[in-house]
């Protein structure tokens, strides 16, 4: 009998999950389905009922509705408790299982498929809102030495303190970045989405520095600043598909060919 899965998000139209789940399940014979759900802004709790009583195994939660997973979820990893999010739920008749891979893929893209580093690299995540705290714990545990600006710094000391069982953050204003540089600044804020660069400083990008967006899709003023400034630049496509691939193992126990898929969508 087929197994079903979802991703639930408001909006979920655009979505690639659908696709990027059929090419795992095609690779590794898994009997699986997968579709995208479009909950109510009010109805996300009812929507992880039904599902679950309608014999769904499991859902990735995207926007808006990370933070309400995590209150819904009754037993939960560390990555979901340091993220204060799930991305992923693995139902089962007695308990619902909430992770963040968002994280791990983030990682994995970086260190696999970008071909970087990360331990000892310095280390700038722009941002200190939800998508932020996602990634915060798998970075700090390559050796990362981490720094973290916000526009509001006391949300940036706020994320510091919450991870400071796990390693030390540095955590700034923009203004006060001025004469630093770092070897991978990461952009975790929301500006892409309304075409706005976040204030960096021209000198930030250390040479041969990477500027990662988790934005995928199209070029932001973020890459095109640091692609005019000599570093190199990428999206969030890959790790958009390392965090489903984390997932899929979290689900079915195994571990799908990511450069595989990653490679048909980034031609498609």
């Amino acid at each position: 009998m087929t197994d079903r899965y979802a991703v639930i998000g408001n909006p979920i139209s655009h979505s690639k999950s659908p696709l990027i789940h059929a090419m795992f399940a095609a690779q590794t014979g898994q009997d699986i389905s997968y579709e995208a759900i479009e909950a109510p802004l009010d109805g996300f709790a009812a929507t992880i009922t039904r599902l679950r009583t309608t014999g769904y195994r499991g859902c990735n939660v995207t926007v808006p509705f990370k933070f309400e997973a995590f209150k819904l979820a009754t037993e939960l990893s560390e990555r979901a408790l340091s993220a204060q999010a799930v991305n992923t739920l693995l139902l089962r008749d007695d308990s619902i299982v909430g992770d963040n891979t968002d994280g791990l893929g983030l990682g994995r893209d970086i260190q696999e498929n970008l071909q970087t580093r990360l331990d000892a690299k310095r280390v700038l995540l722009l941002g200190a809102g939800g998508a932020a705290y996602g990634v915060v714990l798998p970075l700090l545990q390559t050796g990362a030495s981490m720094t973290v600006v916000n526009r509001t710094t006391a949300k940036a000391d706020e994320l510091a303190r919450h991870f400071a069982a796990h390693g030390h953050i540095a955590t700034h204003s923009f203004d006060s970045l001025a004469g630093q540089q770092f070897d991978i600044v990461i952009n975790a804020t929301s500006s892409g989405l309304s075409n706005e660069l976040p204030p960096l400083p021209e000198t930030i990008f250390a040479p041969d520095a990477l500027a990662y967006d988790m934005m995928y899709g199209r070029e932001t003023p973020f890459m095109a600043f640091a692609r005019e400034r000599g570093a190199r630049v990428a999206d969030g496509l890959g790790m958009l598909v390392e965090q489903a691939a984390e997932a899929f193992f979290i689900w079915r126990g195994v571990r799908p060919d990511t450069h595989a898929v990653l490679s048909r969508l980034r031609t498609a």
